[in-house]
């Protein structure tokens, strides 16, 4: 088999290219991007990373932070009261304020497409509970089988239960009138 042409060419060195100009903007581009809005506003630029997030109350290593305690009777008090080495925190309310976020309901975001609801108020329109026949029907594009359809439709029951009812609430009288 014959080798890549690009791995045995020597590189050449490109004179024209500014290497400290790309060196500088990779160093400004290392400094810590912060995700939660609490902590970026309580963040000190001229201070590391370390006494930030011990003077918020954070932890910069959880391994160190809550160690694994091999004797629980080593650990000693000092005379104020303190644990060693434990740091004053001097901003609790970002702690405070990311409690109260992480405490806050979770919005409940699941929502099936309108192409299945429709997909299976046709189906069950149409055939009712014969899966079989449904399987069969000319709209069924995906070639869903039996169980498949009939799992879609269970899925549409427990996101819209109140729909789901008054939906077969409304087909029974249509039912009625045809026979």
């Amino acid at each position: 088999m014959p080798k890549a042409k690009g791995k045995s060419r020597r590189h050449k060195y490109s004179y024209n290219l500014n290497r400290k100009r790309l060196y500088r903007s990779a160093r400004r581009r290392a400094a810590p991007r912060i995700a939660c809005s609490h902590i970026r506003h309580a963040w000190d630029p001229h201070k590391s990373v370390a006494q930030n997030l011990a003077e918020m109350g954070l932890a910069e290593d959880p391994n160190k932070a809550v160690p694994i305690p091999k004797k629980l009777l080593g650990m000693e008090v000092d005379s104020n009261g303190q644990q060693p080495g434990k740091k004053i925190v001097r901003k609790p309310y970002v702690v405070n304020e990311m409690e109260l976020e992480a405490s806050l309901p979770e919005k409940k975001s699941n929502t099936l497409s309108r192409d299945l609801i429709d997909y299976v108020r046709y189906m069950i329109q149409n055939h009712g509970e014969n899966y079989k026949e449904m399987a069969r029907d000319e709209k069924n594009y995906y070639q869903d089988t039996p169980k498949q359809i009939k799992r879609k439709i269970n899925v549409y029951k427990n996101f819209y239960p109140e729909e789901y009812k008054n939906f077969i609430a409304s087909l029974k009288p249509e039912k009625m009138e045809v026979q």
